[in-house]
């Protein structure tokens, strides 16, 4: 992966889609655009994935900026709904600093215009030094990446978003969340996907995480992270989850909860 043109098809029409409705509005500002998360990682699922984008500018956007680009970002829905289109945009600065010392920066998630950049992180920003998707812009753009930082920001992600989730789908209202397929193949495999970075110091998919849980956590495990996986892929419930969707929901709630304890017995450099 690498090149726009070895994107799904429905991926190079919203991402072309997006640059015609965004160099409209705001004509020349948008000199970069690089796309991450499960399109530069080869594992795009249409009608499950959404396109995870970094989008550069010369210099940060103002306010009236950022309406004019939420009201871009409607006008690409009403073309195009599906795939979703979320990402941030931050400037080359930006892009070449630790992405854990910026605030504040425009992002575009589940249809709002928001001031926090969460996308500028630094999983984000080595997916694209190591598997880049260019749509616009220099093909190796300087970007910030540090080993150490990669590790520290991924442990306390997984120490407070990912712990609080867990710990508040146990009341039994939210916990109803995760009786949906997408919630258990969005946990079950997102954590070992952070596990697998603090243990390598790389990036995976969430396929590439399930796999990497199949080889890394015991046998007790196996037929939660199975689940996952044949979700992921399209396929169907295994049938013991079919006629127990609370036991899924524990099993998931577990191994989240373990991979999350087991990851921060990992060292830190």
């Amino acid at each position: 992966m690498g090149q726009p043109g070895c994107v799904h098809e429905s991926v190079g029409d919203v991402a072309r889609r997006y640059l015609e409705v965004v160099d409209e509005a705001l004509p020349g500002r948008v000199e970069g655009l690089y796309l991450v998360g499960s399109v530069a990682l080869d594992d795009f699922r249409p009608g499950a994935s959404d396109v995870d984008f970094l989008a550069v500018t010369a210099t940060p956007l103002t306010e009236d900026d950022a309406t004019t680009l939420g009201e871009a970002h409607e006008r690409l829905r009403d073309k195009v709904p599906e795939p979703a289109l979320d990402g941030v945009y931050l400037t080359w600065d930006h892009l070449a600093a630790d992405p854990t010392s910026l605030a504040g920066l425009t992002s575009h998630h589940d249809g709002t215009m928001k001031a926090e950049g969460f996308d500028a992180n630094p999983v984000q920003y080595l997916t694209l030094a190591k598997h880049p998707v260019v749509l616009r812009g220099p093909t190796s753009p300087e970007v910030f990446t540090d080993d150490a930082v990669l590790r520290r920001w991924v442990r306390a992600n997984l120490d407070t978003y990912w712990a609080e989730w867990v710990d508040r789908q146990h009341t039994l209202v939210r916990g109803a969340m995760l009786l949906a397929d997408s919630a258990v193949g969005w946990g079950v495999l997102g954590t070992p996907r952070l596990h697998y970075t603090l243990a390598t110091g790389d990036v995976t998919s969430k396929t590439g995480a399930g796999e990497y849980a199949l080889a890394t956590f015991d046998d007790e495990w196996h037929r939660i992270i199975e689940e996952a996986l044949r979700l992921r892929r399209g396929g169907q419930q295994i049938e013991v989850y079919r006629r127990r969707p609370l036991a899924r929901r524990r099993d998931a709630l577990d191994f989240m909860a373990h991979v999350i304890e087991t990851a921060r017995e990992l060292p830190l450099p």
